[in-house]
């Protein structure tokens, strides 16, 4: 049996437990480390740069498809699955574009997280409900879909926080930049988007599931 090196990212406590918990049930497979939100899994990752990750979508700071990003870029030997509370079009689309090998709805990582890491431990990748047998991640060059393709890597970050009602002055203590540039930022990334109110962008990130409604 093949021993695979796994990262689990949630932040959930009793979600990630339930996964190690699962993972761990198959022989050879440990779970090297644990995340609570996007920023910390992409940390975690290149410290213990595990075969695979296992990140939910909507965490904190980072979502999953932003820490995917990341995580393929600096380790692309990693394979990374993605979890969701729900199935939609638009979560398969970013799945595959930020490069994920996998998705799989919470609701049936019961049945299919083994199957799925299973998948991918394979170079397959598993897109629940349908499990597509071609190369993995062979799709991580496609375009995004709509306007979320005109932003840059920091701008999306940007969106999250402010959709997650983080101030100006808040992105600028995190990002470590003015006030007054992240003001800039988010002047820009409004005009991009084509919104004019903080209450559209917060519309725009729940769309293209950077951030839970």
């Amino acid at each position: 049996m093949d021993d695979i090196r796994i990262l689990v990212a949630d932040d959930h406590e009793i979600v990630r437990r339930g996964l190690r918990d699962l993972l761990e049930s198959h022989d050879g497979w440990a779970v090297v480390a644990e995340a609570a939100e996007g920023s910390e899994a992409v940390a975690r990752a290149l410290e213990s740069k595990p075969e695979i990750a296992v990140l939910d979508v909507t965490m904190p700071h980072l979502n999953g498809f932003e820490a995917t990003r990341r995580i393929r870029e600096a380790l692309p030997m990693t394979k990374v699955l993605i979890l969701t509370a729900h199935h939609s079009d638009q979560v398969v689309r970013e799945a595959e574009a930020c490069g994920a090998c996998g998705y799989l709805v919470k609701s049936d990582a019961g049945r299919d997280l083994i199957a799925a890491v299973e998948s991918v431990r394979r170079h397959k990748l598993f897109f629940a409900p349908k499990t597509a047998e071609t190369d993995c991640c062979a799709s991580e060059q496609n375009g995004r879909p709509g306007s979320l393709a005109r932003l840059t890597a920091r701008e999306r970050e940007i969106v999250q926080m402010l959709a997650e009602g983080k101030s100006n002055k808040d992105v600028a203590v995190r990002l470590n930049i003015s006030v007054k540039t992240a003001e800039t930022h988010r002047s820009n990334i409004m005009r991009k988007i084509g919104v004019h109110s903080l209450p559209d962008l917060t519309r725009f990130a729940i769309r293209n599931c950077m951030v839970e409604a």
